[in-house]
C-alpha cells in the first residue's frame, strides 16, 4: 500500500508533525504530496499541483483565502471550523456574564459605588438569547448557557432544527428573529455577502434597554456606527466584542470609550490554547483522508465558508 505523503511549512511546529504522523500519513515535500497542512498563514499559497488532493487550513474563517483567490474547485480544502468551539464558546458565556452580571460597569469604577453597579445588573435566567451561527461554536455556547435556565434561539443556514434550542430560525428568515423577543444575542456567524452587518440600527432597536450583544465571530457582521449610537443612547446596555471593524481597533476609535462596550483583542482563541485543538482536528483529518472517508470542516465554496 503506498503511503499518504502530507507537506507541512517549512520549520513546522513538533505538535504539527506529531499529528501528521499520529494520522497515519508520512511527512514529504509538496512536490511529492497527497496533501497540504496550510498551518500558520491567512492568505497565501504555495503553487499546488494536482497531486495536492486535500489542503487543511488552521483557521476557521477563510475570507482572506477567498479574497486572494487561491482557493480552488480542484481539491477538498478544510478549515479548522468547529476545532476551537470549546475555547471560543467559553469566552462568548464569559463576556456575556460580564455584561449581564454588571462586571463590564464595575470595572471601570475608581471608587465605591455599589448603586451605579447594581443598577447594570441582571441575570441570565430566564432570558431569551440569540445565538447566530449555529454551527460547531454556537452549539458550544448553547451548551455553557443550558445551566443559567435560558430559552435559546438558533440561526443556521439551513433551518434544521438545533438540539437544545427552542426555535431554529434559517438565516434566509432571520428578520423573525427581531420580532421574537430577543433578550441578548451571541454572534458566531460566519463572515460573508449574506452577513456583512448583519446587525445594524433596526436589529439593535428590536433589543431592549437591558440587552447585551456578544460578537466572537468577525468584525463585519456589525455595523460599528449603528452600535456606538445605540449605546450611547441608552437603546442597549453595551456589546462584548472579542473582534471589531476596523480590525485592528486603531488607538483613539469612539469604540474604545463607548459606554457599556468591552472589547478583547480578538483573543478568544490565543495561539498556545489553539494549537492542541488544531492539532486534533489534524490528527482526525489526516486518518480520514488515509482512509477515504468523510473529512471535517469541508470549505463550501458556494457559501463561503
Amino acid at each position: 500500500m503506498t503511503a499518504t505523503v502530507v507537506a507541512v511549512p517549512d520549520g513546522a511546529p513538533d505538535w504539527l508533525v506529531t499529528a501528521v504522523r499520529d494520522g497515519g500519513a508520512t511527512i514529504g515535500p509538496l512536490s511529492a504530496a497527497d496533501a497540504l497542512m496550510q498551518v500558520g498563514a491567512t492568505g497565501g499559497l504555495p503553487a499546488l499541483s494536482d497531486q495536492v488532493r486535500w489542503v487543511q487550513l488552521s483557521s476557521a474563517g477563510i475570507e482572506g483565502y477567498l479574497r486572494s483567490g487561491v482557493i480552488d474547485d480542484r481539491r477538498v480544502w478544510t478549515s479548522a471550523a468547529g476545532a476551537y468551539a470549546d475555547t471560543v464558546a467559553e469566552h462568548a458565556v464569559g463576556m456575556l456574564l460580564a455584561g449581564v452580571r454588571g462586571l463590564v460597569t464595575a470595572a471601570g469604577r475608581t471608587r465605591w459605588d455599589p448603586a451605579a453597579v447594581a443598577r447594570s445588573t441582571t441575570g441570565l435566567g430566564g432570558s431569551t438569547v440569540a445565538v447566530v451561527g449555529a454551527g460547531g461554536i454556537g452549539r458550544r455556547v448553547m451548551a455553557l448557557l443550558a445551566p443559567f435556565g435560558v430559552t435559546t434561539l438558533a440561526v443556521n443556514r439551513s433551518g434544521q432544527p438545533v438540539d437544545g434550542a427552542a426555535r431554529t430560525i434559517p438565516a434566509d428568515r432571520i428578520e423573525e428573529l427581531w420580532s421574537a423577543g430577543v433578550d441578548h444575542v451571541v454572534l458566531a456567524a460566519p463572515a460573508t455577502a449574506a452577513s456583512h452587518h448583519l446587525v445594524g440600527a433596526d436589529e439593535l432597536a428590536a433589543l431592549t434597554p437591558a440587552s447585551w450583544v456578544v460578537n466572537i465571530a468577525r468584525g463585519s457582521l456589525i455595523d460599528t456606527d449603528a452600535l456606538i449610537a445605540a449605546v450611547t443612547a441608552g437603546r442597549i446596555a453595551g456589546a462584548a466584542l472579542d473582534v471589531t471593524d476596523p480590525e485592528p481597533l486603531p488607538d483613539g476609535h469612539p469604540l474604545w470609550t463607548a459606554p457599556g462596550v468591552i472589547i478583547t483583542p480578538h483573543t478568544a482563541n490565543p495561539a498556545h490554547l489553539a494549537h492542541g485543538a488544531l492539532a486534533a482536528r489534524i490528527r482526525e483529518n489526516v486518518a480520514r483522508f488515509v482512509a477515504g472517508r468523510q473529512l471535517l470542516g469541508v470549505i463550501d465554496l458556494g457559501a463561503g465558508y
